[in-house]
């Protein structure tokens, strides 16, 4: 009988320690998807043009399902910090990057552990989305656009979206009618697509037989 007892917990710890390195070298894949992803960006007609599109938290929010929110947050983070040795926002692009994608993950990893059904996966995803756009304004208001008046104006920041609207008043209306929209569609994508890829993608993430 104690024989079998250590067999059993040499057999959990092999397998422990697979899925440890499993999980780790799948983090890593992921990061390095969301960093080329932070390339594939792209203007949108409705944004001024230094605001950019891109679906570098979608690898993050599949790392969130599979792996759980922990997972999620530091592919955002390994994504940003190799981001910097090429960055030209002085890091403050990315520390914006790395809180909004947080603030889309965590609230999406945490609802889905709780219960983990597609269902539960939408909502949490969903309830990311409107989290992560709810705190962009905050995160621009308070933080990124502060910053970026050392380079860029403040006049010149809200003349940019008078250029699409004239009748912007102020930055905080702006970041409420152009940046919360524009985060929630660029969440949406994301959710989107790993509704669509993710069932097929989890027997490998996980290790499964598929």
């Amino acid at each position: 009988m104690k024989n079998e007892t250590i067999t059993t917990t040499a057999q959990r710890s092999k397998t422990a320690q697979l899925w440890n390195v499993r999980v780790m070298t799948a983090t890593a894949m992921l990061s390095a998807i969301a960093y080329i992803l932070m390339f594939l960006d792209f203007s949108v007609p409705f944004m001024p043009s230094f605001i950019k599109m891109d679906l570098s938290e979608l690898p993050a929010l599949i790392g969130t399902f599979a792996y759980g929110p922990v997972c999620g947050v530091v592919i955002c983070l390994i994504k940003n910090v190799i981001h910097l040795l090429i960055t030209s926002t002085g890091g403050i692009g990315e520390v914006s990057n790395f809180l909004l994608g947080a603030a889309f993950v965590l609230p999406a990893g945490l609802i889905y552990r709780m219960k983990k059904t597609k269902t539960r996966a939408l909502v949490g995803a969903l309830t990311g989305v409107v989290f992560m756009g709810v705190f962009s304004i905050a995160s621009n208001y308070f933080l990124v656009y502060p910053v970026y008046y050392n380079f860029m104006p403040e006049e010149v920041v809200l003349g940019a979206y008078q250029a699409i609207i004239p009748g912007m008043k102020s930055i905080l209306q702006c970041l409420v009618c152009f940046n919360f929209p524009f985060t929630v569609m660029k969440g949406m994508f994301s959710v989107l697509i790993t509704m669509l890829i993710y069932k097929p993608l989890s027997p490998i993430l996980k290790g499964r037989n598929v």
